[in-house]
């Protein structure tokens, strides 16, 4: 020990700086007392704060940023009393503080050492492990004897200025290591370098010019058309041995929209009505955009991005402009204003690390092929200078939607590992694919997928998901020019109920309405928000419920694996309408010869009043379904596509919590199963709670199905309504996200919310 000190001491002495001096306290009483973190904090008597100024072991850019109250933490605790602070289980101290951009909560045994200076406190020297660890009188006296010997340095330094040199150097550093903020497309971890990609047609700038020649302009423009389909039918081939062909249902839904009525007829029409070609083009873009804009549902709105691109690639067919392939690189992540699923499919797979892109968000198409092919994608980035960062180093963090642009090698160092941790974890979550999502005491709870494209059905058949929880029926309604008929969506649903079988499909009823308009059927309200939507649209029009339950009923003959699923249900009459017209269908068919069976019937519950009705309806039904994203949305009274009030919306609010626990109960005093699907039912972290509550079933995205599974074998039933109790006593989302933090380290699952382990 003796030995150890006098070469820390010596290293000390002779550092050229009072930096170099605090990196070697760090580094070598790290590896010296064998622990986790070494750490300096420095205490600043203007700004009457601690400040971390050192770590190893921490995350680099926590340097700075982790800043603390005099009386604030373990850190305070040790600076106010002046001496050693030894605890063997730091987050259950009442004094205890948690960061979550140092990624301390995953640590136990701790111990702070005052830096003391003719009897003033200049700062506090920190030790930490992962382990449950009470140190020795050995390793509290080495650490009181290297606080001593610094601050004799700290306070020559602060005498000099050059503490506070070093703060101002150190908080350009920090600025500079700060990371562009997206919203995960993609979970993983990815580092390469940036391949901007752009378009080099711009629709926008098409001018309008009269056709001189109709029937020539119509030639050109079908010609155009012919070959988009013969590109995309060869980048869907370029496709075979890397995605199955249900994942390649993305270029036939490309393939779709070029041969129906609502974008290729409607410029006809335009172009026999005088304009040329492009400009016709233009006009039948921007309405389709403009309708797919407006939309209040996330999906469907991200399709505004498919016709954008389609559109694109027309065009610079018409102008005979063909770009030039670029070289991509191994590692390449791909960069642009707009990243589109056919952008992405135009890298080679083997050479493509991760996606970043200032538009779209998780439900775009790209996300959804990047997270098919397991690739890091950050969308929405919407401070990112795409202009600027081609070739540059990039990291992309897929947990966290960050995105750093020409990192140091310290930010490059600690997210290389973080790779590699994340590499063996995922390889550790593909042995939960064939085990079920069994507790600790050995209750059973399935867990299934949401879905709403045939490309999603592989994705959920290779995670061992035990069923679609949730089915959108919208998007064949969307790419037509008018409603489908029976036939037309009884062959749709019949493909997703085969693939699935015998595993159950319960698919939801048309949820359109409001600013979620069909091109064929629009709707201008005031309020779209709190106006005429999903199951108050079928009902006022019978005659469109009616043919989409006939299909559905239809679609299930000789399979029964289908649940109906009705969408907004604000008032138990809607329920009983509901009920009579799919009896209506149901009877109708019989006599036509159908041998069609009644499926189960749920309700799904997203409106305030079917919260405190939800025992009512369960009455009625088979099961209900707990769609989180709206209710929250309702609840909270926070619009969820609205930047200015977007941190207000947590699904971790207590009230929200609150609120599901009162629909587990009303069900479960009618007897009846309840299920729940949305973005919080895929949140690990919400999973403890959600098992707390007694939920029957999640449904979450076919990517977050072997996380969730992860952490339902983790905990008992009993230990989840401990987690549950203790939560629903909080009084903000902000301690409700920092206990369950706590409590997924604690459970060893810490690297189910950030990358790494």
């Amino acid at each position: 020990m003796l030995a150890t000190l006098r070469r820390i001491v010596q290293e000390v002495s002779t550092a050229p700086n009072i930096d170099a001096a605090l990196a070697t306290i760090v580094r070598r009483v790290k590896q010296a007392m064998d622990v986790d973190v070494c750490s300096v904090y420095l205490t600043d008597p203007v700004q009457n704060e601690h400040v971390l100024m050192a770590t190893e072991g921490l995350r680099p850019e926590s340097v700075l940023m982790v800043r603390l109250r005099l009386d604030e933490g373990l850190v305070g605790l040790v600076a106010s009393r002046a001496e050693p602070v030894n605890l063997d289980d730091a987050p259950a101290h009442p004094r205890y503080k948690y960061f979550p951009e140092s990624g301390e909560e995953s640590y136990h045994g701790f111990l702070g050492v005052p830096i003391i200076h003719h009897r003033k406190v200049l700062g506090v020297l920190v030790v930490q492990q992962h382990a449950r660890r009470s140190f020795d009188e050995d390793a509290v006296t080495l650490l009181v004897t290297i606080a001593a010997q610094l601050a004799g340095a700290i306070a020559h330094a602060e005498a000099s200025g050059e503490i506070a040199t070093l703060k101002r150097l150190k908080r350009d550093a920090a600025e500079d290591m700060r990371p562009l903020q997206g919203v995960p497309g993609a979970q993983g971890v990815a580092l390469g370098r940036a391949a901007v990609i752009y378009s080099l047609e711009n629709l926008d700038a098409i001018p309008d010019r009269t056709a001189e020649d109709v029937e020539a302009e119509l030639a050109l423009f079908r010609e155009a058309v012919e070959q988009v389909k013969a590109d995309i039918r060869a980048l869907s081939e370029r496709m075979d041995g890397v995605l199955p062909a249900e994942d390649k249902a993305l270029f036939d839904a490309y393939l779709l929209m070029l041969e129906g009525d609502s974008l290729i007829r409607a410029t006809e029409d335009r172009i026999r009505a005088g304009n040329w070609a492009p400009g016709a083009l233009r006009d039948t873009v921007a309405e389709h955009v403009r309708i797919f804009t407006d939309m209040e549902d996330p999906y469907l709105r991200e399709r505004a991005d498919d016709i954008r691109d389609l559109g694109g690639r027309l065009l610079r067919c018409l102008q005979e402009e063909t770009p030039a392939v670029p070289d991509y690189g191994d590692g390449t992540i791909l960069v642009g204003e707009d990243i589109t699923a056919t952008m992405l499919a135009d890298v080679p797979v083997e050479k493509l690390a991760g996606v970043v892109s200032a538009r779209g968000s998780r439900t775009s198409h790209a996300a959804i092929l990047a997270r098919a092919l397991g690739i890091p994608a950050v969308m929405g980035v919407v401070d990112l200078p795409v202009g600027q960062v081609d070739g540059a180093n990039i990291i992309v963090d897929g947990y966290g939607g960050r995105v750093y642009v020409s990192p140091p090698e310290s930010i490059r160092n600690e997210y290389r590992r973080l790779a590699e941790e994340e590499a063996r974890l995922s390889d550790e979550l593909t042995s939960l694919r064939t085990l079920p999502a069994e507790t600790r005491d050995g209750h059973r709870i399935p867990v299934f997928a949401n879905s709403g494209l045939l490309a999603d059905i592989t994705p959920i058949l290779d995670s061992g998901a035990e069923g679609i929880g949730l089915y959108r029926t919208e998007y064949p309604f969307m790419v037509r020019q008018q409603f489908p008929g029976e036939e037309e969506q009884r062959r749709t649903y019949r493909r997703v109920l085969e693939q699935m079988a015998p595993r159950p499909v319960t698919m939801r009823t048309l949820d359109v309405g409001g600013d979620k308009a069909l091109p064929y059927f629009p709707i201008e309200e005031d309020n779209p928000f709190l106006g005429w939507r999903g199951i108050r649209i079928t009902l006022d029009h019978p005659e469109i419920f009616l043919v989409q339950v006939r299909a559905l009923l239809r679609a299930n003959v000789g399979l029964n694996n289908l649940n109906i699923l009705l969408p907004m249900i604000g008032n138990v009459w809607e329920v009983d309408e509901a009920l009579r017209l799919l009896r209506q269908a149901y009877e109708e068919l019989l006599e036509e010869g159908e041998a069609v069976t009644m499926p189960p019937v749920g309700v799904m519950v997203e409106v305030p009043s079917a919260v405190y009705q939800a025992e009512n309806l369960a009455r009625r039904v088979d099961f209900l379904s707990i769609g989180t994203n709206d209710l929250t949305q309702y609840l909270l009274a926070v619009d969820r596509n609205n930047a200015n009030v977007a941190e207000l919306y947590d699904a971790l609010h207590p009230a929200v919590l609150r609120a599901l626990t009162q629909v587990v109960e009303g069900a479960a005093a009618a007897g009846k199963p309840v299920t729940i699907c949305g973005e919080l039912a895929g949140e690990p972290m919400a999973t403890p709670l959600l098992v707390g509550m007694g939920l029957d079933g999640f449904s979450v995205s076919a990517s977050s199905l072997p996380r969730i599974k992860w952490v339902v074998r983790s905990f008992s039933r009993s230990e989840a309504r401990e987690v549950l109790q203790h939560a629903l006593s909080l009084e903000n989302a902000h301690g409700v996200r920092g206990y369950l933090t706590r409590v997924l380290d604690e459970a060893g699952l810490g690297g189910l919310v950030r990358p790494g382990n």
